[in-house]
C-alpha cells in the first residue's frame, strides 16, 4: 500500500546514489533518511549526483517514507 504526501515538497541532500543499483538515500532537511529509486527521479536521467540539492515529494511505502518525484 501506498500513501502520497500530496502538496508537500520536502527539501534535502542526496548522500549517495549506487547507479549499478538504482538505488540512493536523501538526507531530508527535517532530519529523516529517505530511500529512493531511480525511477523516482522526476527528468527521467535515472541517475543523480551525491551532494545534489533536490525537491521531493514523500511517499509512504512499506511502511515507512520515500522519496518521489525528485528534482533539483
Amino acid at each position: 500500500m501506498t500513501e502520497s504526501a500530496h502538496g508537500t515538497t520536502c527539501r534535502g541532500i542526496v548522500r549517495s546514489f549506487d547507479e549499478t543499483a538504482g538505488l540512493g538515500v536523501i538526507d531530508g532537511a527535517d532530519g529523516v533518511e529517505y530511500p529512493f529509486h531511480c525511477i523516482e527521479i522526476a527528468d527521467g536521467t535515472r541517475t543523480i549526483e551525491a551532494g545534489a540539492d533536490v525537491g521531493f515529494d514523500r511517499l509512504g511505502k512499506f511502511g515507512r517514507w520515500e522519496a518521489a518525484n525528485i528534482r533539483p
